[in-house]
């Protein structure tokens, strides 16, 4: 409880002090000298003298201030979008009265104001860049002052008086050596700073296959990520695929995840996460998107009143508005940079990308922290938001490109900005840093094969009597035929055809309804096949039986390391281009080369884990991974993850170094001990939390 709301302490009346006085007139300086060029660089508008440009700074601060309790009540009945809308008219009003009535001002345009707000934001975030101040901070910048001003009217509350808080900040996609590298580089300094004094330990821990963001974060948010094969996945129950960014696929998901007791259970907060974690509050949560409140109305994005200060505080939209457009500008000159130097492995950088990047590392990053910010003042006891900037950079630029790497500079700023707020906050926050895994580098799969993985697989799928594979004389599948038939005994061997053969197509619809043949995707190195047409995943020697060229055949080829199928008998079956091994028979030998060699101390338990899902694939396939970590990913992306291999599976976890984790959930991987699996992160927030008094 704040001090000056406890009943053993009279209310303070509250004194304006220097401090507070500076605040205001620091603020009207700012705002005054941004109008002030942006008058002088618009059309239709023109100022006499300056002091009419200090008028209209202080017509626009008491509009918001006095407008700030109506608009407040507006977005708790309208909800976010309706905060949207009456931020933006809002804005626009205000500046437009103030620059129409204010003296010596000339407003000979209505469309005049609009302008003038868009230059004067960005007048004033170019003036902060230049100054060396922190660009996060200007977004939450009334919610600093209104903190500050409450803290020093109501007196200083000791740390040890305050209740216990958790803020847990994912930073999507950042491997814990890629961290590293930032720190080292200079990139990082909130972070490296917290380490260097000694308030934070950074360690490694081991995301496990499928290493994608769904699986991750409902292991971290709900301890549970086996209903999670990959990013998307054929559901042979519900006959269709499940998508988990589509709003109504992640609310079914998480429906099967959730036990109530998620890491965010007890009046917790989600902000910009694909699963709630069980939170009170959701926003821009894509399980709770479609979702309904308990009034039965549709829940949306969140409760609009947190939304405000981000749409109705003057400039904050219309600057990160503006910045986004100036992301996007980069995103393509960055993109031509390295099409003219040659940069390899790289993929195209245009269509919705560049949109997605401007949104990503501007609008959504400065509306989450605006969002965070106003649940810290809330004293929400449990905070998790998802960062993205790095991951949507690294996707298409690669994981250390100097671009991806400048992003972490960005989501560094947050942390500090975020930090700012704990220290006069009503809890006493700590800070978890995590990511939920990591990326590695690599040309794509069609980029070295010149042909899909689905086009691939559709081709291995001809019978010998139909158009099948140009694959030359096929003398490098014999070996394994061999090792094969030795194995599992019967079937056929596989029948590859001349170099003038064409894929059957076996995507289209099948005879009485719209289930295709086959079903192939893939979630960066890590390939999943189905045959939604059998009720049942198939075994390795149905496979056989049918498709004979098919399961040698994916393993013949160059990109692909190892592919997982289960049989009848013998449970699951690795094989290589040279070889195979039995994954569920502990002291089975391998029969000819070891497949698995590549994939490191981890290789065999989360391929056994990952092909054992209960929506996994009939194959499951990961591409080769290079002695620098290089993977093929099966879709355009030249940093990726979802599989095994390279740094991807090397997540991050910086956290208070007297909140040790805890030896009894680690395990070796290789000569390190850490924790493996989001599952076993969750069990140790969760512990963090309930010592904290945030749990019972």
């Amino acid at each position: 409880m704040p001090a000056d709301e406890r009943p053993d302490r009279p209310p303070r009346r509250w004194v304006p002090t220097l401090a507070d006085v500076g605040d205001v007139l620091l603020g009207l300086a700012t705002t005054a000298l941004g109008l002030g060029v942006a008058i002088a660089l618009v059309d239709g508008v023109t100022a006499a003298s300056p002091l009419g440009v200090v008028v209209v700074a202080l017509a626009v601060a008491v509009g918001d201030l006095l407008l700030r309790a109506p608009l407040r009540w507006f977005a708790a009945v309208a909800g976010a979008m309706g905060a949207l809308v009456a931020g933006l008219v809002v804005q626009v009003a205000v500046a437009w009265v103030a620059l129409a009535y204010a003296p010596g001002i000339e407003l000979d345009s209505a469309w005049a104001t609009a302008a003038v707000l868009v230059v004067t934001a960005v007048v004033m975030a170019a003036a902060r860049w230049v100054w060396g101040a922190n660009d996060s901070d200007y977004v939450i910048a009334d919610v600093l002052r209104r903190a500050r001003r409450h803290a020093r009217r109501s007196g200083a509350v000791p740390d040890g008086t305050r209740q216990a808080g958790l803020l847990v900040v994912q930073l999507d996609g950042v491997a814990e050596p890629v961290l590293q590298q930032a720190i080292e580089a200079g990139l990082a300094p909130t972070m490296q700073r917290w380490l260097t004094e000694g308030s934070h330990r950074l360690e490694q821990w081991w995301a496990r296959v499928p290493s994608t963001t769904p699986a991750s974060q409902a292991g971290l948010l709900h301890g549970d990520s086996t209903q999670i094969p990959a990013f998307r996945w054929w559901d042979r129950g519900l006959g269709r695929l499940v998508v988990t960014n589509h709003p109504v696929d992640a609310a079914l998901v998480e429906t099967r995840l959730t036990t109530g007791k998620g890491l965010l259970a007890g009046g917790g907060t989600a902000v910009s996460t694909m699963f709630s974690g069980d939170a009170a509050s959701a926003y821009v949560v894509m399980s709770r998107t479609r979702s309904r409140g308990p009034d039965g109305e549709r829940a949306g994005l969140g409760p609009g009143p947190s939304f405000l200060r981000f749409f109705a505080s003057p400039f904050v939209l219309a600057r990160a508005v503006s910045l986004s457009l100036g992301e996007m500008v980069k995103e393509l000159y960055q993109a031509r940079r390295q099409r003219v130097r040659d940069v390899r492995p790289r993929i195209s950088r245009g269509g919705w990308y560049v949109v997605l990047r401007g949104v990503t590392n501007v609008l959504m990053r400065d509306l989450s922290t605006s969002l965070v910010a106003e649940a810290l003042m809330r004293g929400d006891p449990t905070i998790y938001v998802d960062l993205v900037d790095y991951d949507e950079i690294a996707h298409h630029a690669g994981p250390t490109r100097p671009e991806s790497m400048r992003s972490l500079e960005g989501l560094d700023r947050v942390l500090r900005t975020l930090e700012a707020v704990c220290a006069v906050a009503p809890r006493s926050y700590r800070v978890v840093v995590l990511s939920d895994h990591g990326q590695a580098l690599g040309p794509t799969f069609e980029d070295v094969e010149g042909r899909s993985l689905l086009d691939t697989v559709r081709a291995l799928m001809a019978t010998p009597a139909a158009p099948g594979v140009q694959s030359g004389t096929g003398e490098d599948w014999g070996p394994l035929n061999a090792l094969l038939t030795s194995a599992f005994g019967g079937g056929r061997t596989a029948t590859v055809v001349g170099p003038d053969a064409r894929a059957r197509d076996t995507g289209e619809a099948a005879a009485g309804g719209d289930v295709p043949e086959v079903v192939v995707v893939g979630s960066g190195n890590l390939g999943l096949v189905w045959f939604p047409h059998a009720p049942h995943r198939l075994a390795l020697e149905d496979l056989q039986e049918r498709w004979p060229g098919l399961v040698v055949g994916l393993a013949a080829v160059p990109t692909v390391g190892v592919v997982v199928a289960d049989t009848r008998d013998r449970g699951l079956v690795a094989l290589g281009a040279r070889g195979l091994v039995l994954l569920e028979q502990d002291d089975a030998e391998p029969e000819g080369e070891d497949p698995l060699v590549a994939y490191g101390p981890r290789g065999r338990a989360d391929l056994v884990r990952a092909a054992r899902l209960a929506h996994s694939g009939d194959l499951l396939l990961v591409s080769t991974v290079s002695e620098r970590g290089h993977v093929h990913a099966f879709e355009g992306q030249v940093g990726s993850h979802g599989g095994i291999g390279g740094d991807q599976n090397r997540a991050l976890l910086l956290h208070p170094t007297d909140w040790p984790v805890d030896d009894d959930l680690r395990e070796d991987v290789g000569s390190l001990r850490m924790l493996v699996g989001a599952e076993a992160v969750h069990a140790q927030l969760v512990r963090w939390a309930t010592a904290a008094g945030l749990r019972p």
